[in-house]
């Protein structure tokens, strides 16, 4: 059974949102503040964290942090929840590495199918164990990645776009595809997602940032050798 830890201090939410997850099976811990949310992502490692961002005790931004910093949680999947819907705001959550964003008011049904989405890009790439790719090498057992043998820390969706585009060198992306098979979305709603994740990306690569083309009017590719 899966793990999923709330961390919101409404409670009327965090009560919604924890019925939806238990009836569809998970089991559900639940924080109403930033200091008790952070100690149990570190303590307990759920296998998803649905993290408010305006909390009591520590803010959402701080406790998200303290995640990504400590090696027992730093890969653990992030959604974010908040009443905050202007761009500045999501593009500050993703840019921090969240894996995806959801604002207030939201429908269960969104929330569940984000939280599966969310859940299965996090688990290993099935097949092969590793594949290289010039001066890329994904280890898939671990959701390792190494750029010219020295590791680099990607977060899980990260490596799933990156291995996909490479494993398709030369071969340009639509970017309704990868919404879909990286993110699990089925439309391009969710575009500017996929141009943040890609920024930061390219900021990780420093050098081989260029291997990661934009193609016009299509989406991305990553340049054959």
């Amino acid at each position: 059974m899966q793990r999923v830890l709330i961390i919101e201090d409404e409670r009327d939410i965090a009560d919604l949102i924890g019925f939806n997850l238990e009836r569809a099976g998970y089991d559900v811990t639940k924080a109403h503040d930033g200091i008790e949310g952070a100690r149990l992502a570190l303590h307990e490692c759920p296998d998803l964290v649905i993290l408010d961002l305006m909390l009591p005790g520590k803010d959402g931004f701080k406790v998200f942090k303290e995640i990504r910093r400590d090696a027992r949680s730093r890969d653990i999947p992030v959604i974010m929840l908040t009443a905050r819907a202007q761009t500045e705001d999501r593009i500050k959550g993703l840019e921090a590495g969240a894996d995806d964003y959801l604002t207030k008011p939201f429908s269960p049904k969104e929330l569940m199918l984000r939280v599966q989405a969310v859940l299965k890009r996090a688990e290993a790439a099935p097949g092969t164990v590793a594949y290289e790719h010039g001066p890329f090498r994904f280890d898939k057992n671990d959701l390792k990645f190494y750029l010219e043998g020295e590791p680099v820390e990607l977060t899980s969706t990260e490596f799933k776009l990156l291995c996909f585009l490479s494993e398709r060198a030369g071969k340009p992306q639509d970017r309704n595809d990868l919404l879909r098979t990286v993110w699990g979305y089925s439309d391009d709603v969710h575009s500017r997602t996929l141009d943040t994740h890609m920024k930061r990306l390219r900021q990780k690569l420093g050098d081989h940032a260029a291997m990661v083309e934009t193609v016009r009017g299509i989406g991305y590719c990553v340049s054959s050798l």
